[in-house]
């Protein structure tokens, strides 16, 4: 992008990272993040009040080492981005109110962001601007979210989502059934890798005739989590040399019923609306086999796959000041400083106005 392009300092604090970056047009000065993920893996979760604390004692820090790396001072900035939604309301407050006294020292323009859409702005990053229209398929923790994307900054569709547990939270419980190190997600991954994928014949959440009919681009992976605690209830977590599958496989077999269900309906959306590119975003897109499947079924039928590198897929500040470059850029109106953030933000919403 030209130096004319507006510099965005971008803050997320939906959960448990403090991020903070600096973009201009589609180019990515700097991306700092803190986080307090350690601090949870006695308790198996996410504990709303530390994670608050944590953006409390990081947001400083954090914010003036992007500003050096990026040799940058605070009054070069044109516009803020924070993340107002989805997220916990105490971190997410703890953002917003950040971002809403620099703005009001620096009299420059505030976005109250959605969340997840930065899942997807983040790639521009990467690849480019989005082709529209473009079908987006976000994946994590807390979401697994298909849009249709005619234009991020002010029309964006929801095509479906999950009705129960999150792909990212699925992850997470089957990995404390296995006896796995929180968060569960990266160790299933590993784990899968030297598994047999045909190993245990999982059920496929929504998988009947009639529900692929009602729910055509919805997931579930609620039951698909019940099966597997049913088998470890029976059978037991496997030891090493023991007859029968292995964890190994346990780990592939319900790997690969989560991914079966995420891109089966990712590529039907993109072949029912006419697109030729699907770009997937959120913690859980680090999968390995999501993306593998993912690459194998578009090539397929010619769709073309964007899912931005590693860095980029967990909670960070260069996607929510992505997706305020690109508010900025179609010059959509900021926010009213009055805004309050929403923790059911709607994915059809780019930006709060007030």
């Amino acid at each position: 992008m030209s130096d004319q392009a507006p510099l965005i300092l971008g803050i997320e604090s939906t959960c448990d990272e403090t991020g903070v970056a600096l973009v201009r047009g589609t180019t990515l000065l700097t991306d700092v993040t803190a986080t307090s993920m350690d601090e949870y893996a006695r308790y198996g979760g996410i504990i709303p009040e530390i994670a608050s604390r944590a953006h409390l004692e990081s947001f400083l820090p954090t914010l003036r080492a992007a500003l050096e790396r990026a040799e940058v001072a605070l009054e070069d900035i044109d516009a803020i981005a924070c993340a107002a939604g989805p997220g916990l309301i105490g971190s997410l407050t703890v953002g917003a109110a950040a971002a809403k006294a620099l703005a009001l020292a620096l009299d420059v323009p505030l976005y109250g962001v959605n969340h997840i859409l930065g899942h997807i702005a983040v790639d521009e990053l990467v690849h480019g601007e989005l082709p529209r229209p473009s079908v987006g398929l976000v994946v994590s923790g807390g979401h697994s979210s298909l849009l249709l994307i005619r234009d991020l900054a002010r029309d964006v569709v929801e095509l479906g989502s999950t009705l129960d547990d999150a792909a990212g939270e699925a992850f997470d419980k089957v990995g404390r059934l296995l006896g796995l190190p929180y968060p569960g997600g990266p160790h299933i991954d590993r784990l899968a890798q030297r598994g047999d994928p045909s190993a245990i014949a999982f059920p496929r959440g929504l998988s009947r005739p009639q529900d692929r009919e009602r729910y055509p681009y919805d997931f579930s992976f609620s039951g698909l989590k019940t099966a597997v605690a049913r088998y470890v209830e029976r059978h037991g977590v496997p030891d090493d040399g023991q007859d029968g599958p292995s964890t190994a496989d346990i780990a592939a077999s319900f790997s690969e019923a989560v991914n079966d269900s995420l891109t089966q309906r990712a590529i039907r959306a993109c072949l029912d609306h006419d697109c030729d590119t699907l770009v997937i975003g959120g913690g859980f897109s680090a999968n390995s086999r999501l993306r593998e499947l993912a690459e194998q079924r578009a090539a397929q039928h010619g769709i073309q796959v964007r899912i931005p590198p590693i860095r980029y897929c967990t909670d960070n500040g260069a996607m929510i000041a992505a997706l305020g470059s690109v508010l900025a850029r179609a010059r959509v109106p900021a926010s009213d400083l009055s805004f309050a953030c929403d923790s059911s933000m709607p994915l059809t919403q780019a930006a709060l106005s007030a």
